[in-house]
């Protein structure tokens, strides 16, 4: 079964299930390992449709009920509309009005499922929160490190499938508490067993939309912010020239194309929002280019904090490759990502994920994209 099931047998476990395949095998893995399971599905708020592709749905629910019960292992519904209210979806909304584009996968796997969710395990008398994460939690001796031996996070063995990205900036506290049974397994591995154990999920759907959104986070951000969201200012070129209209910058990402309807024909490409200005700044394709950026808020798990730059590969999007780069520490908490080469359409909100080999070495949250002349 590989190295997620880190408990002593008996060990009491709370497992996070959404009611897709992942979190149902997990389950499955743990009480064959003899620890004690508690089955847990968040309710969250905004999705009570039970459509397919929609976790922590009704029908979702159900699914992992059934699980459940023929595991035999107890199982409860959180409501945990409030929180995931404060936590995950009102910054989320506000990240979209400050002109960036968040991830609030990596917020929900922080402050939810090992924050809010982590506080329940200690209710049920607990020690671990488990989740269906394709990536592997290790503990290893660091040089240099006056703590002891730390927790590490590998990614996950299947690469298609790896989930590390949006599991970087978890804390050692909430490493020794996390068990994550399929990082050492093929999602193919996974779905065969489901349908062996006659799962009701196994043949469930692969999610492709944020859980309380839906396929349009446009329509998500008209319904929540109404007028605030529509509030028109000009698209410019990056000489400055006033190429056209927008309805409202937090409908803009950077790299989008969609939606401009400019005066000039293109293709134009969004390059920044300014939303202090009201702005958007649209250039050419080759305008997209950029070699560094600037980090915030930014966790390291081998080591608090480096001493001097590293050579890493940093990955800026959840299914982008992990690219050579140099990572340099500034004051703040911040760091400067600098690429060997230039990278497509850098984007403020987003993390950018540190590796070296498979191990996470930290990562934050992108701040500021240095862009790069289309002929340098």
């Amino acid at each position: 079964m590989g190295d997620g099931v880190g408990a002593s047998n008996g060990g009491r476990v709370l497992m996070a299930m959404s009611g897709g395949v992942d979190s149902s095998v997990a389950a499955a893995l743990l009480v064959e390992a003899g620890l004690s399971v508690v089955g847990i599905t968040m309710k969250v708020p905004g999705k009570e449709s039970g459509a397919d592709t929609v976790c922590c749905s009704l029908e979702a629910a159900e699914g992992a009920r059934q699980v459940a019960a023929r595991l035999g292992i107890p199982y409860y519904v959180l409501d945990m509309r409030e929180e995931f209210e404060r936590l995950v979806v009102q910054p989320f909304i506000r990240e979209y009005v400050w002109g960036r584009t968040p991830n609030p996968c990596v917020v929900c796997n922080r402050a939810i499922k090992l924050g809010v969710l982590r506080n329940w395990a200690r209710q049920l008398e607990c020690e671990y929160v488990a989740t269906g994460h394709y990536a592997r939690v290790v503990g290893a001796v660091v040089e240099g490190s006056a703590a002891g031996p730390r927790h590490l996070l590998l990614r996950g063995r299947d690469r298609a499938k790896d989930q590390s990205y949006v599991l970087y900036n978890l804390n050692q506290e909430q490493l020794r508490h996390l068990l994550l049974p399929l990082g050492n397994l093929t999602k193919s591995w996974v779905r065969e067993r489901a349908r062996s154990m006659g799962f009701p999920t196994a043949g469930r759907p692969e999610s492709q939309e944020i859980c309380f959104v839906g396929p349009d986070y446009r329509e998500f951000l008209h319904q929540r912010l109404g007028e605030r969201a529509l509030s028109p200012g000009p698209v410019v070129s990056t000489e400055g020239e006033v190429l056209g209209e927008h309805e409202g910058v937090a409908f803009f990402t950077v790299g989008q194309r969609r939606g401009l309807h400019l005066r000039r024909a293109g293709p134009w490409y969004v390059v920044e929002i300014r939303p202090d200005e009201n702005k958007l700044v649209v250039g050419r394709q080759a305008e997209l280019w950029g070699r560094s950026l600037v980090a915030e808020d930014v966790r390291f798990m081998p080591f608090d904090w480096p001493k001097a730059s590293l050579e890493i590969q940093a990955q800026v999007r959840y299914r982008g490759p992990a690219l050579p780069a140099l990572v340099t520490p500034l004051d703040g908490g911040r760091v400067r990502v600098d690429f060997r080469e230039p990278q497509w359409a850098i984007t403020p909100g987003q993390a950018v994920v540190f590796y070296q080999g498979e191990l996470v070495v930290g990562g934050g949250t992108i701040c500021r994209a240095v862009t790069t002349p289309p002929d340098a």
